[in-house]
């Protein structure tokens, strides 16, 4: 794996934003054919190097080396002449344009195609590596794991040399996470650079060649992986021992908060999934968790919840014995409900507001006889911050000034903070490093222990087993049936998630 040359150097990269130094004297080798983790806590300065390689955001020193010249990488377009490809942790798609239109806006003028020999292509190289995708779709139409296939697939149409991934497990499931690896693998075996972020330790044993990891801006060292431990990299990380797993007392609730009773929904939307005949009960002091692949109805389930979406049907959908289908989300929050959206910017927080803005967007904290009571939205701002340890300059900063994974935190801190006796949560945890997933997940099950009912919509196993007390999966909009998860093995899960289960079993 190493050769006399390196594919990439960067040479003493740093950044400096206000209030925060983002990278100091960043140094970093990748060879040909390597597959290279970046690890690092959120906020480490691990998205921000990844953005100086690929012409997002500029150095204000330092140098970056391409194949042993000095380069000066301007924009995305200069990177991609180059043959570097980024797949983003936040999906950078227009929503209203098609997956081939998408693509289209990524190729390179010197080699126009055509629509037609495009969309040929998306389905030839998506097919190949396992990842099919319809050139004709929509992106508002496609689930959060159909996004992230899109944004691999465009940059693998691509002649890459130095493919960036970050956090591209996120929203795949454990079936989808093998193929991606099976495709990274070949790519390596043919010479590609891959230069991959990750939280998940164990994915990066599995996959990578060597990592290096940045704490608080700086590069403090790096490590070939099949030498190191699990552990040895947490520490790396963290400046510590850390557990990396943590086992939660499971319990059973036995009253009802929240009821979905013979659910029907039929979507509009061509490419949506229909809701089938669905019957849970949530319930107060228990977590849920639901599974299933990526848009096999979860999205649409979770707008049903969250009031994005309403419904007629009477009596389908009650919190408290009250039917509350045809409410907005505003008014189910009145009967103490919380969400936490799938997608951090744009539905979770709006990225030009303040935290203290965004803070108030699902509470009245701040209002008073029509008025805004500015010293109590800063507190709880910062009561949010300081809680659930976000790294932020103050409260005054843009949610777009954050990592991923702490404008996760903040979102988390907001619902969890207003004390909801129901927590709707999808994908919890996603793109956040396990010491901040451990924080959250805590949380969660505290929430649980003062009595609140939580649902959890997740395509990560991992996480459902650990922390749910029951778990049942959708497929095809179709409920599984709802066991203890101390009574179900992954397997069977996974059998769900295929659609094998009884429908009868699942209706009782």
């Amino acid at each position: 794996m190493r050769d006399t040359e390196p594919r990439l150097s960067l040479w003493n990269i740093t950044k400096k934003y206000p209030g925060c130094i983002a990278n100091k004297n960043v140094t970093l080798d990748v060879q040909p054919g390597e597959i290279h983790a970046l690890l690092g806590e959120n906020g480490a300065g691990k998205s921000t190097l990844m953005k100086i390689i690929y012409g997002v955001t500029h150095a204000d020193s330092g140098s970056i080396i391409w194949e042993g010249h000095e380069v000066d990488i301007k924009l995305p377009t200069d990177a991609r002449k180059l043959g570097i490809g980024m797949v983003f942790q936040h999906f950078s798609l227009f929503e209203t344009l098609s997956v081939a239109e998408n693509i289209a806006l990524a190729m390179s003028d010197e080699e126009p195609l055509g629509i037609t020999e495009l969309s040929t292509k998306i389905i030839e190289v998506s097919t190949k590596y396992g990842m099919p995708l319809e050139p004709d779709r929509l992106v508002h139409t496609l689930s959060v794991g159909e996004r992230q296939r899109l944004e691999i697939v465009r940059c693998l149409i691509q002649d890459v040399k130095l493919l960036i991934l970050d956090e591209p497990t996120s929203v795949l499931t454990p079936q989808e996470v093998d193929k991606l690896f099976d495709v990274l693998r070949t790519l390596s075996a043919e010479g590609c650079s891959i230069l991959f972020i990750s939280h998940k330790l164990n994915e990066v044993k599995a996959l990578c060649h060597k990592a290096s990891v940045l704490r608080q801006g700086e590069m403090v060292g790096d490590t070939d992986v099949d030498t190191a431990s699990v552990d040895t990299l947490a520490s790396m990380m963290v400046g510590e021992q850390t557990k990396l797993e943590q086992e939660y007392e499971k319990v059973l609730g036995s009253e009802t908060a929240l009821s979905i009773t013979k659910l029907n929904y039929f979507t509009s939307d061509p490419f949506g999934v229909n809701l089938k005949n669905i019957s849970l009960e949530i319930r107060k002091g228990e977590i849920l968790g639901i599974a299933g692949v990526a848009g096999n109805g979860q999205e649409e389930l979770f707008s049903i919840l969250s009031g994005e979406i309403q419904i007629q049907q009477k009596q389908a959908l009650t919190i408290n014995q009250q039917d509350i289908g045809a409410l907005n989300p505003a008014q189910r929050r009145e009967f103490g409900m919380s969400y936490v959206p799938p997608e951090r910017n744009g539905r979770g927080a709006v990225e030009d507001f303040s935290l203290e803005e965004n803070a108030l967007l699902t509470n009245n904290i701040g209002n008073k006889f029509g008025k805004l009571n500015l010293k109590g939205i800063k507190q709880f701002a910062n009561d949010i911050i300081t809680t659930f340890n976000v790294k932020c300059h103050n409260s005054k900063t843009a949610a777009s000034n954050l990592s991923g994974g702490n404008l996760q935190k903040f979102i988390i801190g907001r619902e969890i903070l207003q004390e909801p006796t129901v927590l709707i949560a999808a994908h919890p945890t996603w793109g956040v490093d396990f010491g901040s997933s451990k924080a959250i997940q805590e949380s969660i099950i505290e929430l649980r222990n003062n009595g609140a009912a939580v649902v959890v919509i997740s395509e990560d196993l991992d996480e459902l087993f650990q922390i749910s007390d029951r778990m049942c999966a959708l497929f095809h909009g179709r409920i599984s049936p709802v066991k203890p998860a101390t009574d179900v093995s992954i397997e069977e899960v996974g059998r769900w998630m295929a659609g094998v289960f009884d429908e009868q079993e699942a209706a009782a």
